[in-house]
């Protein structure tokens, strides 16, 4: 079965994130599910070249060329009749990127009030993988307790904390490490980043 991934961009600092997220996925034959929440487009507006059309068209502006078989899908956050907030619906994992600690607190407690929150519970529920990138700096306990019960229902929390042994020259190459470190969650290759091990890394 074709990759089929869910994401979703949320209101916290790092929308760079999703959108590198989208370009890596879109250049492979994946069938990617999106979810922006208001608040996530509104950081984008601030953060990024974006103006408050349509994620497509951001995306295609960015130089985003599509693979042959990938395909883009975007929904918004009040529908609940998304593909997504079903478990019935067949994917292979989620991540939230970035993820606000809003959406972590909703995931923490169970509340699916809206597609996100919805998706990310019915990835809990079904055992499927579901990675958050959370972006907050410094963590209250709040934050921290939210991030332990999260963890012990299934998912993945992944802080945007770059690694320096790659020896980043760009900020894209930080983002492409943590890009990758994300998608190795669900089991995805690619080749944005020099691995430990390599014979012209080590």
């Amino acid at each position: 079965m074709k990759k089929k991934i869910v994401v979703a961009i949320c209101g916290a600092s790092g929308s760079i994130y999703g959108i590198r997220l989208l370009k890596a996925l879109l250049n492979m034959p994946t069938e990617v599910f999106l979810s922006v929440s208001a608040a996530g487009k509104k950081v984008m507006v601030h953060e990024t070249a974006y103006t408050g059309g349509s994620p497509e068209a951001f995306l295609k502006s960015e130089g985003i060329v599509p693979h042959p078989e990938a395909r883009l899908r975007v929904y918004e956050p009040d529908d609940l009749f998304a593909p997504p907030a079903s478990g019935s619906f067949r994917h292979h994992g989620m991540i939230i990127a970035p993820c606000s600690m809003k959406t972590l607190g909703a995931i923490a407690a169970g509340i699916a009030d809206d597609l996100i929150h919805r998706a990310a519970d019915v990835c809990l529920k079904e055992r499927r993988p579901l990675v958050l990138l959370t972006r907050e700096t410094p963590l209250s306990l709040i934050h921290l307790e939210n991030m332990q019960k999260a963890v012990r229902a299934g998912a993945t929390i992944m802080p945007p904390c770059p690694g320096f042994y790659t020896r980043p020259r760009t900020l894209a190459d930080i983002v492409d490490g943590t890009v990758t470190r994300a998608l190795d969650q669900l089991g995805i290759e690619t080749d944005l980043i020099r691995r430990w091990g390599d014979k012209d890394l080590v």
